[in-house]
């Protein structure tokens, strides 16, 4: 059996017109999806649901069931979760819904979730579970639909080598088993072996589609994956942060975090000074975002533990807008709780405002910085789209603009190449190789890539249940 795409047009969200012209894709061929950020990948990708409003063209033996595991898709669950949390009702901790109830039956999953280490978890709620423990959440419940079509978008992103290492086995498996998978890919290192052929996707149009080997040697793909232009200078905004001179910006005191009986990290007694760059690593779940949390005041624990930041005693009279304002970050929760309806332009500039959203007048000054950084990420032309009808990784890099726009002394970065294509990969890491180099910015980085970690970056923190204490500084 063949699934044909022919001479087909949709109008997309942005008003660019999709455009597949001929595709075809037989039963036996296990595609990948690859391309830039932007260019119609998740939406190629739905054609094969038949869910794509169409001006134009044909499509001819479309599978019955296809199921989903994307970025978009996790984060929407994720706000459907916060949606109906009744923790203020309740005047207690609502654990939502838990792993199992979603997993139900999970005992015709039981190989899933022992392969990928879920055992532990299904007494969870699932809004509890880190990145990447929901990640694999979601893919198990998509193998237990038994799909037609398993359609991958990013099946790694968010996982720690070792769950990588597990899932990448799992699917392997899957795949010899006759599952057919069509896998959509940000990094081309991650797309497996038995990926036989390719469909490169740029600015909406199916571009090239035949043998791997064939579409990867292509001079127009070759040169459109790779961020080979010069690094702009940063533009400065000008804001004058009042903090004592080579005072901790950072500094906690045997701190704990703990969720019901789960700890997942106690006694940690951390300081950052102002210069001091920190890679936090560890495996999934082991508590690297809640530690985050702890500093930006997303986290309640705070007010329980002995922290210090920016000179001032947490829980002594502060605002959080004391604190927020001398911090930058880009985060996975940051992306899905920033459902303020807004235009690009706009979400970059709240990053002065320390705002989900903007709602005083701006002035020209900020508005042509704004505009300045989106010409630096390549988004110049996209200033007054929606932020939610960009990709999910256009959103990640419109996230890190408003990070950056007022050169904050405290950058935080929870994984800010998650749903980045190369290119743009690439260009955020030579804007964290800057950062680290200049010294005006200290940076928190988060990563499970070890080799995406600079080497101005000299610090680690480690998270995780190896050591007696959850955890262990370098």
């Amino acid at each position: 059996m063949k699934t044909e795409f022919k001479e087909l047009r949709a109008r997309l969200y942005d008003g660019r017109t999709l455009i597949v012209d001929g595709w075809s894709v037989d039963v036996d061929q296990t595609w990948g999806i690859i391309g830039t950020n932007g260019s119609g990948k998740t939406v190629l990708s739905r054609l094969f649901a038949g869910d794509v409003c169409l001006s134009h063209g044909e499509t001819s033996d479309l599978p019955n069931h296809v199921a989903f595991v994307s970025l978009e898709a996790q984060a929407a669950l994720i706000d459907r979760e916060r949606r109906e949390d009744e923790s203020d009702l309740l005047d207690q901790r609502d654990v939502g819904t838990l792993v199992s109830e979603l997993l139900a039956p999970h005992e015709e999953v039981s190989e899933w979730i022992e392969a990928l280490g879920l055992s532990s978890l299904l007494s969870q709620g699932f809004r509890s579970l880190s990145t990447g423990e929901s990640r694999k959440v979601m893919l198990i419940n998509a193998i237990r639909q038994s799909p037609e079509v398993l359609v991958l978008d990013e099946p790694f992103e968010g996982l720690d080598a070792s769950s990588r290492e597990a899932l990448s086995e799992a699917l392997l498996t899957l795949h010899e088993r006759g599952q057919r998978i069509l896998w959509v890919a940000n990094r081309l290192d991650e797309l497996p072996s038995w990926v036989s052929h390719l469909a490169f996707m740029y600015d909406g149009t199916l571009l090239k589609s035949g043998e791997r080997s064939e579409v990867l040697a292509a001079p127009e793909v070759r040169g459109l994956l790779h961020f080979d232009r010069p690094l702009p200078d940063f533009p400065s905004a000008n804001i004058h942060y009042a903090l004592e001179d080579k005072a901790p910006l950072v500094n906690m005191v045997d701190t704990l975090v703990q969720f019901g009986e789960r700890v997942l990290f106690s006694e940690l007694n951390w300081s950052v000074l102002p210069g001091q760059h920190w890679a936090i690593v560890g495996p999934n779940g082991s508590g690297k975002t809640s530690l985050l949390q702890l500093i930006t005041g997303d986290n309640p624990q705070c007010y329980r533990n002995e922290l210090y930041l920016f000179g001032m005693k947490r829980g002594t009279g502060e605002t959080i807008w004391d604190i927020k304002k001398h911090i930058g970050i880009v985060s996975s929760s940051l992306q899905w709780e920033y459902r303020a309806t807004t235009n690009v332009l706009t979400a970059v500039i709240s990053g002065l405002y320390d705002s989900i959203g903007v709602y005083q007048a701006v002035g020209d000054d900020d508005r042509h910085l704004a505009e300045e950084w989106l010409e630096i990420i390549g988004l110049r032309d996209k200033a007054n789209q929606s932020l939610h009808h960009l990709s999910y990784g256009e959103q990640r890099l419109v996230l890190i603009a408003r990070a950056l726009i007022k050169q904050p002394p405290l950058l935080i970065l929870d994984e800010p190449c998650q749903g980045l294509d190369d290119a743009a990969r690439e260009m955020v890491l030579a804007f964290i190789r800057r950062l680290s180099e200049q010294g005006t910015v200290t940076l928190l980085y988060v990563t499970h890539h070890a080799n995406e970690i600079p080497d101005t970056i000299a610090r680690r923190l480690s998270l995780g249940e190896s050591c007696d204490k959850q955890y262990l500084i370098e």
